[in-house]
């Protein structure tokens, strides 16, 4: 073909694209939906990621599929969030799956189990490891399809009231912790209350708990637990990398356009990066207020943590043993859990542990 010829098809080419895209764009229908939220508006990061999906979604579709993002109790209560998005009383959600072991323990995976991956071997199990077809094989039966829309890193251990020195400090200790945390704990001594976000504080200043963990530095400051308990504990051993889900009613889920669908999947996995990288420096500066605050850090006793490990994992192989479904997910969990190790601890532990352990003096 000669050069002249070339750039005259390519010409018409482009400009036929050009014509070609509002004319898809107005083919498309104008879509509006709600999203529940689990969080309060006060923790930006955590309900901002909800916002951000709304956001990224508008943008991707030209404004055509809009949705509203509504704070914890404005809708739904902040834990009942999944039971909306399942009865279609909303079209989407934002939550943790953890919150909803009530009705079936599998809910524990998406979010974390107690000494299971961190961010990274979390996202690797449900992208690359299979954990992901297994669990929408399994919210299939809630009339839900799950998104990973967020995760927290390795979060605290939580603030407590009196200073723990032993695992016999454990004893009769009222605790709000989430998941199967407090399942594991039980054992230990230590009696489990589900509270939401908002609710943890005036319940730590009556006295009604003795302790409470919620997320980390940045957002644990903003609610102002150090006030009311100055004992600070890492890590948080039931929530190495926490993620945080996005969930969308199946039967809106299918009537949607298929470019629609990919704009919200596209949106929650920025959201799933995002929230990561935010925390990972908010947390910095949020550590850093509360220690001039006066609150105390510490880490926990090493035969709490001995004690917990093998709690969580006798109580794996219990619910297992009466589970089919949670034990399905389990094998492959914990099959991932075992090779990621290996090589966890050939690179990336070896790095941190010498950067960390070996700091460049000034």
């Amino acid at each position: 073909m000669e050069r002249r010829s070339f750039l005259k098809a390519a010409t018409v080419g482009a400009a036929g694209a050009t014509l070609a895209t509002p004319a898809l764009a107005q083919g498309l229908p104008e879509i509006r939906w709600r999203m529940a939220s689990s969080f309060p508006k006060s923790l930006d990061t955590l309900f901002g990621s909800g916002e951000l999906v709304a956001r990224r979604v508008s943008e991707l579709t030209d404004g055509k599929f809009q949705i509203r993002v509504f704070a914890a109790g404005e809708l739904v209560p902040g834990l009942q969030v999944l039971d909306a998005v399942q009865a279609n009383t909303v079209e989407c959600g934002h939550s943790c799956s953890y919150y909803y072991i009530g009705k079936d323990p599998t809910f524990a995976f998406e979010t974390q189990l107690p000494f299971g991956f961190n961010s990274r071997q979390n996202n690797a199990w449900l992208s690359q490891g299979g954990g992901m077809e297994l669990l929408r094989e399994f919210y299939v039966g809630y009339n839900v399809i799950n998104f990973p829309a967020g995760n927290t890193g390795t979060q605290m251990g939580g603030w407590f009231r009196k200073e723990i020195k032993s695992l016999a400090d454990l004893k009769g200790l009222k605790m709000r912790i989430a998941g199967l945390a407090g399942k594991v704990l039980q054992p230990l001594g230590v009696v489990p209350q589900q509270l939401s976000g908002g609710d943890i504080y005036p319940a730590l200043e009556k006295g009604t708990i003795d302790a409470a963990e919620w997320v980390g530095p940045y957002d644990d400051e903003k609610l102002a637990f150090y006030k009311v308990a100055k004992y600070y504990y890492y890590p948080g051993f039931w929530e190495g990398g926490s993620t945080v889900s996005s969930y969308v009613n199946l039967e809106q889920w299918n009537k949607l356009p298929k470019a629609y669908q990919v704009a919200y999947e596209v949106a929650c996995a920025e959201a799933n990066q995002v929230m990561q990288t935010k925390y990972d420096v908010q947390n910095i500066m949020g550590l850093k207020k509360l220690i001039a605050a006066g609150v105390k850090l510490r880490p926990f006793p090493k035969d709490v943590m001995v004690a917990a490990q093998k709690s969580a994992f006798d109580l794996y192989a219990s619910i297992s043993a009466e589970n089919p479904q949670f034990n399905k997910v389990f094998q492959s969990w914990n099959h991932f859990r075992e090779d990621v190790q290996l090589w966890w601890r050939v690179a990336e532990f070896g790095y941190d542990q010498f950067v960390l352990t070996n700091p460049i003096k000034k």
